[in-house]
């Protein structure tokens, strides 16, 4: 071989090299000194990061990922410390240190127009993240099946399922049964028993599984105590909001509040689907957020 072929060659070479440096994307990213958060990271195009519920992780949004990366977009999914395969350190277990892990990610990755969606407890996350952070890098929010302002009832808010006596009663069962607290949101997780397959249900259980169980109890030390009515004043970008008819953890009553209280959001309803939208309804669930992301 000449060597002005060999030269070709290693240029070439050298050439995919950087490329592939160029478009991989870290699975870990640390948020702190011996912290790091799971990240899934496929696709290219705008970025729509997403942050899961409680108990699970980003594995949660697994059917929205490939459907979004075929829409051209870039789907990425945060789990938080104490959760699936991101570190499990001591301290951090409240929306302020979410916020800020969230914050480092997109700092780190160098995001920027991010569409900004938390399902549940991740709902509650982002719109305290909007918050604390004045909406950096967000162009806009997704909140599905959000729990917030407040999951449990207060005096001047009646809206909900669940009192603070309730979520105390499940804080103790996660001290010395944790599978069966997983039973119990089980029961309640989907419209009915048959709206999505045994398989899923099983994937989602082991999911919830990989979780801490100390970052299980102050989560809900957190969910039971948390009130984001005054954050919801800083969202300003355009927020779509969907939610099940037929979910027996986030009451319909509490979407409503935030469509009320969050101006240029839309609030689209999910009639087959309890608090599982995102599997019991994906097709539809896939096509509202793609739409939202890409106008």
């Amino acid at each position: 071989m000449s060597r002005c072929l060999l030269t070709v060659v290693a240029f070439l070479l050298i050439q995919t090299s950087m490329q592939a440096q160029q478009t991989s994307h870290p699975e870990y990213v640390e948020v702190e000194k011996n912290v790091r958060l799971h990240v899934t990271d496929i696709g290219s195009g705008r970025p729509v990061v997403l942050i899961h519920g409680f108990p699970l992780s980003d594995e949660m949004f697994e059917y929205q990922y490939e459907a979004l990366a075929k829409a051209g977009f870039r789907a990425i999914g945060i789990t938080m410390r104490g959760f699936g395969h991101s570190d499990k350190p001591g301290t951090g277990y409240n929306y302020d240190t979410y916020a800020a892990d969230i914050k480092a990610v997109l700092d780190q990755l160098q995001l920027e127009n991010v569409v900004l969606g938390g399902f549940s407890m991740g709902g509650a996350i982002v719109i305290h993240y909007m918050n604390q952070y004045q909406g950096a890098h967000v162009g806009k929010l997704a909140l599905f099946a959000a729990a917030a302002p407040c999951w449990t009832k207060q005096p001047d808010f009646p809206y909900g399922f669940f009192t603070k006596q309730d979520i105390d009663g499940l804080i103790a069962l996660n001290g010395v049964d944790r599978p069966a607290l997983y039973m119990e949101f089980g029961k309640k997780f989907t419209a009915t028993s048959t709206s999505i397959s045994a398989g899923i249900g099983a994937w989602l259980g082991n999911i919830n599984l990989q979780a801490s169980g100390y970052a299980v109890q102050q989560m809900l030390i957190t969910l039971r105590d948390a009130d984001e009515r005054e954050s919801l004043k800083a969202i300003k970008v355009s927020t779509l909001i969907l939610q099940g008819r037929a979910d027996y953890i986030v009451s319909y009553q509490l979407a409503e509040q935030l469509h009320m209280a969050i101006p240029n959001s839309k609030l689209v309803p999910f009639e087959k689907s309890g608090h599982a939208l995102f599997v019991e309804e994906r097709d539809k669930f896939n096509q509202q957020l793609i739409e939202f992301a890409g106008n």
